[in-house]
């Protein structure tokens, strides 16, 4: 399990900018330290535990990058094409142990391996055969062309996958051709997910009067369990401190972190910081992003405790930009910078210094540029503004106001998650 100590962060400040949070959360937040080993399959989405190293050269000699005919540069004529003859034919997955005769080429196919005393391969479609079988070769081609050389790819003993990289299907693809059937993974973090709030029932239950279903706890175990955690749903907090510091307490034996919605607010049924408080210590409250300023981090007998605002477009805004950086620092990764798409603005706004934010848009195509028109609901709590958009545009804390055509930067969803 992870241990924190409880005095891991400081923060005196009312509104903390989110790179400073992001910069704790990186600098400090230390992987788990279990790993395990798992096929090639199973590593799809897990964080290496260590330098994969490759075994042998890639490719592991040298071979025709087409279909051809392979010859010694030094045998073609300077000023004109070169005619020879085909002394030998070899195909994909046969050897080629025999030296090539002098003054001959050698009928290849792709992926087959260069005969000893080749070193560039006539592709077959720029050549002719003449009545005696003999190849004409165009001049011009250079020194090697078409022709694979061993390690071209990558060295035996280079570093084929760094430690902390999330895998993916290329990733294992080159492992694969390596002949890599397995390797150590960081363990999965181990994640309680939780909401708080006497109003709030599962889907299907009977509402009654003044009771919503909840949608936080749904949506935060699919985005965690995208991010490669294995997830507990712990239910429904009730708006009771004495039950909330238990079952916090209870969760942070068996867990790397645990993750909330709702109750970091101010207010007198919000009683998530005061379990930080009776349990453990306070990291940061309140941070300078819209939506989702009211957001907690704290750590409870060792465990980190994310409390995620609980209208559901802020938890969708605080998990792609300080929940999910953490999970990757837990999951021995470092956590990189998106990357935005520069749109133009189709909407006039105006927002205060010293917060960023995210407006909810959707994109189309006006006077060949690409034009971000905002969604005309801003509420925190309109699920819709979500479905019914592309992303989200960022406002960072500089901005005051935007106007219609300025470059602005745009996530799209899929990036966030």
């Amino acid at each position: 399990m992870v241990q924190l100590s409880s005095d891991a962060f400081a923060f005196g400040g009312d509104l903390m900018p989110v790179e400073e949070a992001l910069d704790l959360v990186a600098a400090r937040i230390p992987p788990i330290g279990e790993t395990e080993s798992v096929g090639l399959i199973d590593a799809d989405g897990r964080f290496s535990a260590s330098d994969v190293m490759a075994p042998i050269d890639l490719p592991a000699f040298d071979n025709s990058a087409v279909d051809g005919y392979a010859v010694a540069y030094a045998d073609l004529l300077a000023g004109g094409p070169t005619v020879l003859p085909i002394s030998a034919r070899v195909a994909a997955g046969e050897p080629a142990s025999e030296t090539l005769a002098a003054k001959t080429a050698v009928r290849i196919f792709t992926g087959a391996p260069m005969p000893p005393g080749t070193d560039t391969v006539f592709m077959q479609e720029d050549v002719a055969l003449d009545d005696d079988g003999r190849v004409e070769l165009p001049p011009g081609l250079r020194k090697g062309a078409n022709r694979r050389p061993r390690g071209e790819d990558i060295a035996a003993g280079s570093v084929a996958v760094p430690a902390g990289k999330r895998l993916e299907p290329r990733d294992i693809a080159l492992l694969a051709a390596l002949g890599v059937t397995s390797l150590k993974v960081r363990r999965r973090p181990r994640v309680a997910v939780f909401s708080t709030g006497n109003e709030l029932r599962d889907p299907g239950q009977a509402l009654g009067a003044a009771a919503i279903y909840d949608s936080n706890r749904f949506s935060l175990q699919v985005m965690l369990k995208r991010a490669g955690c294995e997830v507990s749903d712990l239910g429904i907090l009730p708006d009771n401190r004495d039950v909330t510091v238990q079952r916090l307490d209870a969760a942070s034996h068996t867990h790397d972190l645990i993750v909330t919605s709702g109750g970091v607010s101010t207010g007198e049924e919000d009683h998530v910081r005061a379990a930080i408080a009776a349990g453990g210590s306070m990291v940061f409250w309140r941070l300078g992003i819209k939506p989702g300023r009211p957001l907690a981090m704290g750590i409870i007998n060792g465990t980190p405790l994310i409390g995620l605002p609980g209208n559901p477009v802020a938890v969708f805004v605080t998990f792609a930009h300080v929940l999910r950086p953490l999970v990757v620092a837990l999951s021995g990764g470092k956590p990189t910078p998106l990357s935005a798409m520069t749109v133009f603005s189709g909407f006039d706004y105006r927002k205060k210094a010293g917060r960023r934010e995210y407006v909810r848009v959707s994109l189309e195509q006006s006077d060949g540029r690409t034009v971000a028109q905002k969604y005309p609901v801003d509420g925190a709590g309109v699920l819709t503004s979500l479905t019914r958009t592309d992303g989200m545009v960022e406002l960072p804390e500089s901005c005051t106001e935007v106007r219609r055509g300025d470059p602005i930067s745009f996530y799209a969803y899929s990036q966030l998650i």
